[in-house]
Protein backbone atom coordinates (compact mmCIF):
# COMPACT_ATOMS: atom_id res chain seq x y z
CA UNK A 1 0.00 0.00 0.00
CA UNK A 2 1.27 3.43 -0.95
CA UNK A 3 0.46 6.69 0.76
CA UNK A 4 0.80 10.23 -0.51
CA UNK A 5 0.11 13.37 1.45
CA UNK A 6 -2.03 16.21 0.23
CA UNK A 7 -1.45 19.58 1.82
CA UNK A 8 -3.84 22.45 1.63
CA UNK A 9 -3.53 25.65 3.67
CA UNK A 10 -6.01 25.63 6.56
CA UNK A 11 -7.09 22.11 5.68
CA UNK A 12 -4.07 20.67 7.45
CA UNK A 13 -2.71 17.33 6.26
CA UNK A 14 -4.86 14.99 4.24
CA UNK A 15 -3.51 11.47 3.79
CA UNK A 16 -4.86 9.45 0.90
CA UNK A 17 -3.81 5.80 0.75
CA UNK A 18 -3.88 4.08 -2.62
CA UNK A 19 -3.51 0.34 -2.91
CA UNK A 20 -1.21 -0.97 -5.59
CA UNK A 21 2.22 -0.24 -6.93
CA UNK A 22 1.62 2.49 -9.51
CA UNK A 23 2.75 6.00 -8.75
CA UNK A 24 0.14 8.74 -9.07
CA UNK A 25 1.76 12.13 -9.37
CA UNK A 26 -0.59 14.76 -7.98
CA UNK A 27 -0.37 18.28 -6.65
CA UNK A 28 -0.39 18.77 -2.90
CA UNK A 29 -1.86 22.27 -2.74
CA UNK A 30 -2.91 25.30 -4.75
CA UNK A 31 -0.89 26.30 -7.79
CA UNK A 32 1.29 29.32 -6.99
CA UNK A 33 0.95 32.18 -6.68
CA UNK A 34 -1.95 31.94 -4.24
CA UNK A 35 -3.64 35.32 -4.57
CA UNK A 36 -6.69 34.69 -2.42
CA UNK A 37 -7.21 35.20 1.30
CA UNK A 38 -8.91 33.23 4.08
CA UNK A 39 -12.04 35.15 5.19
CA UNK A 40 -11.12 38.09 2.94
CA UNK A 41 -14.18 40.18 3.78
CA UNK A 42 -13.66 39.80 7.51
CA UNK A 43 -9.90 40.41 7.32
CA UNK A 44 -10.41 43.59 5.30
CA UNK A 45 -13.32 44.62 7.52
CA UNK A 46 -15.47 45.28 4.46
CA UNK A 47 -18.31 42.79 5.06
CA UNK A 48 -17.63 40.75 8.19
CA UNK A 49 -20.70 38.51 7.90
CA UNK A 50 -20.67 37.96 4.13
CA UNK A 51 -20.13 34.21 4.40
CA UNK A 52 -22.86 33.90 7.03
CA UNK A 53 -25.35 35.73 4.81
CA UNK A 54 -24.48 33.46 1.89
CA UNK A 55 -24.79 30.28 3.94
CA UNK A 56 -28.18 31.32 5.33
CA UNK A 57 -29.60 31.93 1.84
CA UNK A 58 -28.20 28.64 0.50
CA UNK A 59 -29.73 26.71 3.39
CA UNK A 60 -33.12 28.30 2.67
CA UNK A 61 -32.94 27.33 -1.00
CA UNK A 62 -31.62 23.83 -0.27
CA UNK A 63 -34.47 23.00 2.11
CA UNK A 64 -36.90 23.63 -0.74
CA UNK A 65 -34.84 22.12 -3.55
CA UNK A 66 -31.81 19.88 -3.00
CA UNK A 67 -31.03 19.98 -6.73
CA UNK A 68 -29.31 23.32 -6.18
CA UNK A 69 -26.21 21.34 -5.13
CA UNK A 70 -25.52 19.73 -8.54
CA UNK A 71 -26.76 22.87 -10.32
CA UNK A 72 -24.28 25.11 -8.52
CA UNK A 73 -21.48 22.58 -8.98
CA UNK A 74 -22.01 22.59 -12.73
CA UNK A 75 -22.33 26.38 -12.80
CA UNK A 76 -19.04 26.82 -10.94
CA UNK A 77 -17.28 24.28 -13.17
CA UNK A 78 -18.60 26.04 -16.29
CA UNK A 79 -17.26 29.34 -14.98
CA UNK A 80 -13.83 28.32 -13.68
CA UNK A 81 -12.87 25.91 -16.46
CA UNK A 82 -13.40 28.38 -19.31
CA UNK A 83 -11.77 31.70 -18.49
CA UNK A 84 -11.05 31.26 -14.79
CA UNK A 85 -13.27 31.86 -11.76
CA UNK A 86 -14.44 35.36 -12.68
CA UNK A 87 -18.24 34.89 -12.72
CA UNK A 88 -18.36 35.69 -16.45
CA UNK A 89 -20.78 32.77 -16.90
CA UNK A 90 -23.35 34.72 -14.87
CA UNK A 91 -23.53 37.57 -17.37
CA UNK A 92 -26.61 37.80 -19.57
CA UNK A 93 -26.59 38.67 -23.25
CA UNK A 94 -27.55 37.36 -26.69
CA UNK A 95 -24.06 35.89 -27.24
CA UNK A 96 -22.91 35.39 -23.66
CA UNK A 97 -21.33 32.24 -22.21
CA UNK A 98 -24.77 31.12 -21.08
CA UNK A 99 -25.75 30.73 -24.75
CA UNK A 100 -22.95 28.30 -25.60
CA UNK A 101 -24.23 24.84 -26.59
CA UNK A 102 -22.15 23.27 -23.80
CA UNK A 103 -24.00 25.39 -21.23
CA UNK A 104 -27.49 24.36 -22.25
CA UNK A 105 -29.52 23.63 -19.13
CA UNK A 106 -27.27 25.50 -16.72
CA UNK A 107 -29.10 26.36 -13.51
CA UNK A 108 -28.52 28.08 -10.20
CA UNK A 109 -28.56 31.64 -11.53
CA UNK A 110 -31.60 32.63 -9.46
CA UNK A 111 -29.84 31.60 -6.25
CA UNK A 112 -26.74 33.67 -6.99
CA UNK A 113 -28.86 36.69 -7.99
CA UNK A 114 -30.85 36.45 -4.74
CA UNK A 115 -27.71 36.22 -2.61
CA UNK A 116 -26.18 39.18 -4.43
CA UNK A 117 -29.28 41.31 -3.77
CA UNK A 118 -29.10 40.48 -0.07
CA UNK A 119 -25.41 41.37 0.13
CA UNK A 120 -25.91 44.61 -1.79
CA UNK A 121 -28.35 45.77 0.89
CA UNK A 122 -25.82 45.01 3.62
CA UNK A 123 -22.43 45.65 2.01
CA UNK A 124 -22.99 47.52 -1.27
CA UNK A 125 -20.34 47.08 -3.95
CA UNK A 126 -18.12 44.86 -1.82
CA UNK A 127 -18.68 41.11 -2.35
CA UNK A 128 -17.88 39.78 -5.81
CA UNK A 129 -20.17 37.50 -7.76
CA UNK A 130 -17.19 35.18 -8.26
CA UNK A 131 -16.79 34.74 -4.50
CA UNK A 132 -20.53 34.31 -4.02
CA UNK A 133 -20.57 31.49 -6.58
CA UNK A 134 -17.64 29.69 -4.95
CA UNK A 135 -18.99 30.06 -1.41
CA UNK A 136 -22.58 29.17 -2.29
CA UNK A 137 -21.43 26.05 -4.13
CA UNK A 138 -19.37 24.94 -1.13
CA UNK A 139 -22.32 25.42 1.22
CA UNK A 140 -24.79 23.63 -1.06
CA UNK A 141 -22.64 20.55 -1.66
CA UNK A 142 -21.84 20.42 2.07
CA UNK A 143 -25.56 20.13 2.77
CA UNK A 144 -25.62 17.30 0.22
CA UNK A 145 -22.90 15.39 2.08
CA UNK A 146 -19.60 16.85 0.85
CA UNK A 147 -17.01 18.30 3.23
CA UNK A 148 -17.26 21.98 4.15
CA UNK A 149 -13.90 22.77 2.59
CA UNK A 150 -12.13 26.12 3.04
CA UNK A 151 -12.87 28.68 0.31
CA UNK A 152 -10.27 31.40 0.00
CA UNK A 153 -11.80 34.69 -1.14
CA UNK A 154 -10.93 38.04 -2.66
CA UNK A 155 -11.88 37.26 -6.27
CA UNK A 156 -13.08 40.04 -8.54
CA UNK A 157 -15.51 39.80 -11.44
CA UNK A 158 -14.54 39.59 -15.09
CA UNK A 159 -16.08 40.99 -18.25
CA UNK A 160 -18.20 39.53 -21.01
CA UNK A 161 -16.95 36.40 -22.77
CA UNK A 162 -18.63 35.33 -26.00
CA UNK A 163 -20.30 31.96 -26.36
CA UNK A 164 -17.82 30.83 -29.01
CA UNK A 165 -14.99 31.16 -26.46
CA UNK A 166 -16.47 28.38 -24.32
CA UNK A 167 -14.19 25.36 -24.71
CA UNK A 168 -15.90 22.89 -22.38
CA UNK A 169 -15.33 19.41 -23.86
CA UNK A 170 -17.86 16.83 -24.96
CA UNK A 171 -18.96 14.31 -22.30
CA UNK A 172 -18.00 11.57 -24.76
CA UNK A 173 -14.25 12.23 -24.97
CA UNK A 174 -11.56 9.68 -24.13
CA UNK A 175 -9.72 9.68 -20.82
CA UNK A 176 -6.60 10.96 -22.59
CA UNK A 177 -8.53 13.90 -24.05
CA UNK A 178 -10.16 14.58 -20.70
CA UNK A 179 -6.83 14.58 -18.89
CA UNK A 180 -5.29 16.88 -21.53
CA UNK A 181 -8.15 19.33 -20.99
CA UNK A 182 -7.77 19.33 -17.21
CA UNK A 183 -4.00 19.74 -17.51
CA UNK A 184 -4.55 22.75 -19.80
CA UNK A 185 -6.30 24.37 -16.82
CA UNK A 186 -3.48 23.58 -14.39
CA UNK A 187 -5.18 20.53 -12.92
CA UNK A 188 -3.97 16.92 -12.79
CA UNK A 189 -5.23 13.34 -12.89
CA UNK A 190 -6.27 13.37 -9.23
CA UNK A 191 -8.23 16.59 -9.75
CA UNK A 192 -9.90 15.14 -12.85
CA UNK A 193 -10.80 11.82 -11.24
CA UNK A 194 -12.12 13.63 -8.17
CA UNK A 195 -14.10 16.39 -9.88
CA UNK A 196 -15.79 13.92 -12.22
CA UNK A 197 -17.05 12.31 -9.01
CA UNK A 198 -19.39 15.30 -8.73
CA UNK A 199 -21.48 13.27 -11.18
CA UNK A 200 -22.63 11.33 -8.13
CA UNK A 201 -25.63 13.68 -8.36
CA UNK A 202 -27.47 15.72 -10.96
CA UNK A 203 -28.91 15.06 -14.40
CA UNK A 204 -27.82 15.06 -18.03
CA UNK A 205 -29.65 15.36 -21.34
CA UNK A 206 -30.28 12.22 -23.36
CA UNK A 207 -28.54 13.87 -26.32
CA UNK A 208 -25.27 13.48 -24.41
CA UNK A 209 -25.59 9.71 -24.20
CA UNK A 210 -27.74 8.69 -27.15
CA UNK A 211 -24.64 7.70 -29.11
CA UNK A 212 -23.66 5.28 -26.34
CA UNK A 213 -27.11 3.72 -26.40
CA UNK A 214 -27.71 3.24 -30.12
CA UNK A 215 -24.80 4.02 -32.40
CA UNK A 216 -21.47 4.04 -30.61
CA UNK A 217 -18.76 5.25 -33.00
CA UNK A 218 -21.10 4.65 -35.95
CA UNK A 219 -21.32 0.90 -35.28
CA UNK A 220 -25.11 0.86 -35.04
CA UNK A 221 -24.67 -0.80 -31.65
CA UNK A 222 -24.44 0.44 -28.03
CA UNK A 223 -21.14 1.19 -26.33
CA UNK A 224 -19.67 -2.25 -25.51
CA UNK A 225 -18.23 -0.88 -22.25
CA UNK A 226 -21.74 -0.12 -20.96
CA UNK A 227 -23.63 -2.62 -18.84
CA UNK A 228 -26.40 -4.09 -21.00
CA UNK A 229 -28.98 -3.68 -18.24
CA UNK A 230 -28.18 0.02 -18.01
CA UNK A 231 -28.44 0.33 -21.79
CA UNK A 232 -31.95 -1.18 -21.65
CA UNK A 233 -33.01 1.06 -18.76
CA UNK A 234 -31.78 4.25 -20.40
CA UNK A 235 -33.32 3.36 -23.76
CA UNK A 236 -36.75 3.49 -22.11
CA UNK A 237 -36.09 7.15 -21.28
CA UNK A 238 -33.98 8.23 -24.23
CA UNK A 239 -35.32 7.66 -27.76
CA UNK A 240 -32.77 7.33 -30.58
CA UNK A 241 -33.84 10.75 -31.83
CA UNK A 242 -36.24 13.46 -30.76
CA UNK A 243 -38.98 14.72 -33.03
CA UNK A 244 -39.30 18.36 -33.98
CA UNK A 245 -40.64 20.29 -31.02
CA UNK A 246 -39.95 17.44 -28.61
CA UNK A 247 -37.86 18.24 -25.55
CA UNK A 248 -34.54 16.54 -24.90
CA UNK A 249 -35.27 14.27 -21.89
CA UNK A 250 -33.17 14.32 -18.74
CA UNK A 251 -31.79 11.28 -16.90
CA UNK A 252 -29.95 10.99 -13.61
CA UNK A 253 -26.17 10.89 -13.83
CA UNK A 254 -26.22 8.53 -10.87
CA UNK A 255 -29.44 6.50 -10.63
CA UNK A 256 -28.29 5.25 -7.22
CA UNK A 257 -28.78 8.70 -5.66
CA UNK A 258 -31.49 9.89 -8.04
CA UNK A 259 -33.69 12.69 -6.74
CA UNK A 260 -32.05 12.67 -3.30
CA UNK A 261 -29.05 14.53 -4.77
CA UNK A 262 -26.76 13.07 -2.12
CA UNK A 263 -23.01 13.42 -2.46
CA UNK A 264 -21.54 9.93 -2.26
CA UNK A 265 -18.85 7.65 -3.66
CA UNK A 266 -21.37 5.34 -5.37
CA UNK A 267 -20.34 7.01 -8.63
CA UNK A 268 -17.03 5.13 -8.47
CA UNK A 269 -18.73 1.81 -7.88
CA UNK A 270 -20.84 2.43 -10.97
CA UNK A 271 -17.76 3.25 -13.03
CA UNK A 272 -16.04 0.03 -11.93
CA UNK A 273 -19.13 -2.04 -12.78
CA UNK A 274 -19.53 -0.39 -16.21
CA UNK A 275 -22.67 1.46 -15.10
CA UNK A 276 -21.48 5.02 -15.70
CA UNK A 277 -24.04 7.08 -17.63
CA UNK A 278 -21.60 9.44 -19.37
CA UNK A 279 -18.86 8.14 -21.60
CA UNK A 280 -16.23 10.40 -20.04
CA UNK A 281 -16.99 8.86 -16.63
CA UNK A 282 -16.67 5.28 -17.86
CA UNK A 283 -13.31 6.20 -19.38
CA UNK A 284 -11.75 6.53 -15.91
CA UNK A 285 -10.97 2.80 -15.88
CA UNK A 286 -8.88 3.06 -19.06
CA UNK A 287 -6.00 4.99 -17.53
CA UNK A 288 -3.76 3.42 -14.91
CA UNK A 289 -3.73 6.40 -12.54
CA UNK A 290 -7.43 7.25 -12.80
CA UNK A 291 -8.30 3.55 -12.43
CA UNK A 292 -6.29 3.34 -9.21
CA UNK A 293 -7.91 6.49 -7.88
CA UNK A 294 -11.37 5.19 -8.82
CA UNK A 295 -10.74 1.95 -6.93
CA UNK A 296 -9.54 3.84 -3.86
CA UNK A 297 -12.49 6.23 -3.79
CA UNK A 298 -14.91 3.35 -4.24
CA UNK A 299 -13.37 1.64 -1.22
CA UNK A 300 -12.99 4.73 0.96
CA UNK A 301 -15.58 7.52 0.94
CA UNK A 302 -13.52 9.64 3.33
CA UNK A 303 -10.57 9.67 0.94
CA UNK A 304 -12.89 10.91 -1.79
CA UNK A 305 -14.25 13.64 0.49
CA UNK A 306 -10.75 14.81 1.38
CA UNK A 307 -9.60 14.83 -2.23
CA UNK A 308 -12.79 16.65 -3.25
CA UNK A 309 -11.96 19.44 -0.79
CA UNK A 310 -8.56 19.99 -2.39
CA UNK A 311 -9.74 19.60 -5.99
CA UNK A 312 -12.55 22.14 -5.53
CA UNK A 313 -10.12 24.60 -3.97
CA UNK A 314 -7.67 24.12 -6.83
CA UNK A 315 -10.37 24.60 -9.44
CA UNK A 316 -11.65 27.66 -7.57
CA UNK A 317 -8.26 29.34 -7.87
CA UNK A 318 -7.92 29.09 -11.67
CA UNK A 319 -7.04 32.47 -13.26
CA UNK A 320 -8.67 34.52 -10.52
CA UNK A 321 -8.80 38.30 -10.74
CA UNK A 322 -7.61 40.13 -7.62
CA UNK A 323 -6.39 43.56 -6.56
CA UNK A 324 -7.43 46.16 -9.12
CA UNK A 325 -8.16 43.70 -11.91
CA UNK A 326 -11.78 43.28 -12.95
CA UNK A 327 -14.55 44.82 -10.87
CA UNK A 328 -17.10 44.12 -8.15
CA UNK A 329 -20.39 43.91 -9.99
CA UNK A 330 -23.46 45.51 -8.46
CA UNK A 331 -25.62 42.98 -10.33
CA UNK A 332 -24.19 39.59 -11.27
CA UNK A 333 -26.12 39.58 -14.56
CA UNK A 334 -24.48 42.70 -16.02
CA UNK A 335 -21.15 44.50 -15.92
CA UNK A 336 -21.08 47.77 -14.01
CA UNK A 337 -20.86 49.68 -17.29
CA UNK A 338 -24.33 48.36 -18.11
CA UNK A 339 -25.74 48.48 -14.59
CA UNK A 340 -29.03 50.34 -14.51
CA UNK A 341 -29.05 50.69 -18.29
Amino acid sequence: MRQFVLFFPLLALVVVSLAGTATVEAATGLNPPVKLVWHYYKVTNTCDDAETYIRYQVEKFYRNDSSIAPKLLRLLYSDCMVNGCDASVLLQGPNSERKAPQNRGLGGFVIIDKIKKVLETRCPGVVSCADILNLATRDAVHMAGAPSYPVLTGRRDGGVLNADAVDLPSPSISVEESLAYFKSKGLDVLDMSTLLGAHSMGKTHCSHIVNRLYNFKNTGKPDPTMNTTLVSELRTRCPPRTKKGQTDPLVYLNPDSGSSNRFSNSYYSRVLSHNAVLGVDQQLIYNGDSMEITQEFDANFEDFRKSFALAMSRMGSINVLTGKAGEIRRDCRVTNANYGA
